[in-house]
């Protein structure tokens, strides 16, 4: 054991020189790195060795890159990384392999390498660590998504990200969270991919050349389209659907692909509430017309054709969908009902209908203290004293 040790010590030797040399080190501190190394490598070289003495002696070298990162800083000394900062850096690289060799099975050991080669390895480094990683835990969906963002986010790789994700639904056919993420990937590449052609554009370069080319396909967001039709085709529910859909919503060139997505809800989803209740909320935020917007009877205009709008899809959920299913589209159509009235200044009966309504057979009476609690809050001057009074009279029976 002490041969490896002093072989390793020797090892250090070249490196120390140089931070000696060039004055980012003073010899008394490098006896002292000497001396701790030294005691650090044989606690990894005893026949019994424990996590946290590894975990101490990468903890170690790290804190040696981050004084020698500030060393530079101060004297204004950039030169001799090779030399100096890349021998450190594969030296953690090795300790932590064996870390993770001994320790598979403890996976925030996997992400503290992950998180160590983000910050001071190569960007080759973190897919080889990640490729080890999902090799011992392929049943961990969050690890396969964290791969792949990687590769998109750190090594600008959409063809490695999407191998990822096709991999990991190989694993996990039905894990809803690789579905999303791997559809807001493609979206993410295409409005890349839409940005760089459009900065080339503005410098008039050519497109059409080998070096730059754009699939009128994968700049619509076809390939995402792909990534949906996959994902629906193996998880039938509206609420994934509507997921999705919010996703595409975020991006700005995708109206063709939310229309698609819209209609397969409207198609094959009627049946749950969530679609009704989603639909008709659409139809609140749904944007009016400039002129109408520019006077105040205008805007108000507007706000009555959106409450109308909802009010009417909800109507048609509770009609459409039997009495269970529709409980829920028919408390949230009763909120809106309620705010509809609140505009127009029937405020009292407007709270005391929505309590009455969770106190019937369709409603939740344990939302009567909330609901009890919001009146308190909108209501002003007379109307708390009203209200109140008749909230009491409807508790004991007398309304």
């Amino acid at each position: 054991m002490a041969e490896i040790v002093q072989q390793r010590i020797e090892d250090r030797i070249p490196e120390l020189e140089q931070l000696e040399r060039v004055g980012l080190f003073t010899k008394k501190e490098v006896k002292s790195i000497i001396k701790r190394a030294t005691a650090l490598e044989y606690k990894l070289h005893r026949l019994i060795v424990n996590k946290e003495d590894f975990i101490a002696y990468v903890q170690y070298e790290i804190n040696i890159l981050e004084l020698i990162k500030k060393r530079r800083a101060h004297i204004h000394y950039q030169f001799k990384r090779e030399e100096i900062e890349y021998p450190i850096i594969h030296r953690i690289n090795s300790v932590f392999r064996r870390a993770t060799n001994k320790w598979k099975d403890d996976v925030q050991l996997w992400l503290s390498h992950v998180a160590f080669c983000k910050k001071w390895a190569t960007k080759g480094q973190i897919s080889k660590v990640f490729s080890a990683m999902l090799a011992i835990h392929p049943d961990k969906p969050a690890l396969w998504i964290m791969a792949a963002k990687s590769e998109l986010e750190d090594r600008s790789s959409s063809e490695s990200a999407r191998h990822l994700f096709l991999r990991a639904l190989r694993f996990h056919p039905n894990n809803k969270k690789v579905y999303q993420e791997y559809f807001r990937m493609e979206l993410l590449h295409c409005e890349k991919l839409r940005k760089q052609k459009k900065e080339l554009e503005k410098a008039e370069m050519d497109l059409v050349s080998g070096e730059y080319e754009f699939s009128p396909e994968i700049l619509s967001a076809k390939l995402a389209e792909v990534v949906y039709r996959d994902a629906t085709g193996k998880i039938k529910e509206a609420e994934f659907v509507i997921s999705l859909l919010n996703i595409a919503a975020i991006f700005d060139f995708t109206k063709e692909l939310q229309d698609f997505i819209l209609q397969d809800l409207q198609a094959n989803y009627t049946e749950d509430s969530l679609t009704w209740d989603f639909m008709a909320k659409r139809e609140l935020e749904a944007p009016g017309a400039g002129e109408e917007l520019q006077t105040a009877k205008g805007r108000a205009s507007d706000i009555s054709r959106r409450e109308e709008g909802c009010c009417q899809v909800y109507e048609e959920g509770v009609k459409s969908l039997n009495t269970g299913m529709s409980s829920h589209i028919h408390r949230e159509r009763t909120d809106v009902v309620i705010w509809a009235i609140f505009q127009k200044g029937k405020i009292t009966y407007l709270w005391l209908q929505y309590i009455q309504e969770e106190l019937g057979p369709l409603g939740q009476p344990e939302n009567c203290g909330k609901i009890h609690w919001r009146a308190m809050k909108f209501l002003e001057g007379e109307s708390v004293e009203r209200f109140t009074s008749r909230y009491t009279l409807l508790q004991t029976g007398h309304l």
